[in-house]
């Protein structure tokens, strides 16, 4: 941008409610003289930044009609330089007081950066060669009564830029890119599931059973029906009901609602997308989640690859796909093919300084550890994990080859989870055993476990199709496509604890 900055003398330091009262006195000013800018309610707009830069040279010396934010305003003479920012970016505004008036350009110069104007004037280029509208006329459509955070340093406080998303997204250009990135990687989502014949379906959030997950719900009270509800900790239980009404291939786009702790991969309340198709496994779901995934970053991102929490993950079609007793085998040494009993398998991997207090002696609950403690952390790129044991999946379908195996997967990108998919338990007898065993942890004090659902049961006496199913956790993905440590980088308004 243009540098005119030799005649502006230094501003004051003053504070912010110092600023805001002389903000104040000028919109007094302002509606005083009959000029209140919150009385406009329209602005025509004929261009915005980067269509007058993309397409200067069919646009050059003609008039069009600019709107934006004043940014910055540089020059204390008889000619001014800005800089407006609107949804596509910056452009620079040439304010001149022979092309305003005296009187128009005196009244222009009172304006505050981060005032929002629409501007009628001439597209040009400057001696230096800048793109720029040459303003005719500048109209103020809105004061803004706090000062923006200061120029050089902007909005860098992480707790204020959460709490104040508002700023954050005038002040950083990549957190606007952040959710760009987020509204693009949706879009891809639902293009790639309608191209493949799913239907997009809506499902209740609130539920009078907490179940099709394990998690700790929120509970709120509906006063009409006296009676407790809880916000939905997935979507799984509705989309199989639909599955069993004929609707072969199903869609849930949607917030889920889970009362737990706080970190940079979890938020009380996040988007997932849970699908759900007829006559597939979970091998296809595999197929599926590659596909989509790998097909987003080369579509939004132009590449394959990516980097992500230090580490440049690969995510060209070809995953790597590891049984969770295989897993375990070749990181932690202990071979659960060879352990047939319960006590044998839970003695090898506390042998290894795997903790398994508190949790069930058994085959299954030992494997799983044994992976969540040793072996999740070192999965850098792109990896499914297949075969989970009965006990941490309660509604997947066991494995015809080892009834105490499901044939589920969860993949693993940076030792971080992004889907999990089963081939959908459709016994209505076992699954009611497995609900059965729920009840009973809850009893016992688990507040994540799952609770009876009788009607979904009922829904199985039906008859469910052998039936694929999968959840992607959509935050996460976002997490992956732009590089963020953070999840509530990638949500525009986290859940923060209130301030005092």
């Amino acid at each position: 941008m243009e540098d005119q900055t030799k005649n502006q003398a230094p501003e004051p330091e003053l504070s912010v409610s110092q600023l805001h009262q002389i903000r104040l006195d000028k919109l007094a000013a302002l509606q005083e003289a009959g000029e209140d800018p919150f009385r406009l309610t329209r602005y025509e707009v004929k261009a915005h930044s980067r269509e007058i830069i993309d397409h200067f040279d069919s646009m050059e010396g003609t008039m069009t009609s600019v709107a934006g934010r004043l940014m910055s305003k540089r020059g204390m003479g008889k000619a001014v330089f800005c800089d407006l920012q609107d949804v596509e970016g910056r452009i620079q505004l040439y304010v001149r007081i022979d092309e305003l008036g005296e009187e128009k350009f005196s009244k222009f110069k009172k304006l505050d950066i981060g005032d929002i104007v629409g501007v009628d004037g001439e597209v040009f280029k400057t001696k230096r060669g800048e793109i720029s509208v040459k303003a005719h006329s500048v109209t103020l459509l809105s004061k803004s009564l706090l000062p923006l955070p200061e120029k050089f340093h902007g909005l860098t406080d992480r707790e204020t830029r959460y709490r104040q998303r508002y700023v954050d997204l005038i002040m950083n250009q990549d957190v606007r890119r952040i959710f760009e990135i987020r509204t693009a990687f949706i879009k891809h989502i639902r293009n790639y599931l309608d191209e493949r014949k799913y239907l997009e379906v809506e499902t209740p959030v609130l539920n009078t059973i907490s179940g099709g997950a394990t998690a700790r719900p929120f509970i709120t009270h509906h006063n009409t029906l006296d009676i407790d509800m809880y916000m939905r900790i997935a979507t799984e239980l509705h989309l199989k009901r639909l599955v069993v009404g004929g609707f072969e291939r199903v869609y849930e786009i949607g917030r889920i609602f889970r009362n737990e702790g706080m970190d940079p991969k979890h938020n009380p309340e996040f988007t997932s997308i849970e699908l759900y198709q007829a006559y597939a496994d979970f091998h296809d779901m595999m197929d599926l989640a590659e596909g989509l995934l790998s097909s987003a970053a080369k579509e939004i991102l132009g590449s394959y690859e990516v980097e992500w929490l230090g580490s440049k993950i690969d995510l060209t079609p070809g995953w790597r796909r590891l049984t969770m007793a295989d897993a375990v085998k070749e990181y932690v040494g202990v071979d659960f093919d060879t352990l047939r009993d319960d006590e044998e398998a839970c003695q090898a991997v506390e042998a290894k300084g795997i903790d398994l207090e508190g949790c069930e002696r058994t085959w299954g609950t030992a494997l799983y550890e044994a992976f969540d403690q040793r072996v999740e952390e070192k999965l850098i790129q792109p990896t499914f994990i297949t075969m989970y044991p009965v006990e941490v999946s309660p509604l997947s379908k066991r494995s015809p080859q080892d009834p105490r195996l499901t044939e589920r997967f969860e993949l693993f990108i940076n030792h971080s989870e992004f889907a999990n998919a089963f081939s959908e338990l459709n016994d209505p007898i076992d699954q009611r055993g497995r609900f059965e065993h729920e009840i009973a942890l809850r009893d016992a004090g688990n507040e994540e476990a799952g609770m009876m659902d009788d009607d979904y049961i009922n829904a199985l006496m039906y008859g469910l199709p052998p039936t694929g199913g999968m959840g992607i956790g959509i935050d996460r993905a976002v997490m992956l496509l732009t590089n963020s440590d953070s999840i509530r980088e990638v949500l525009l308004f986290p859940t923060m604890k209130p301030l005092d």
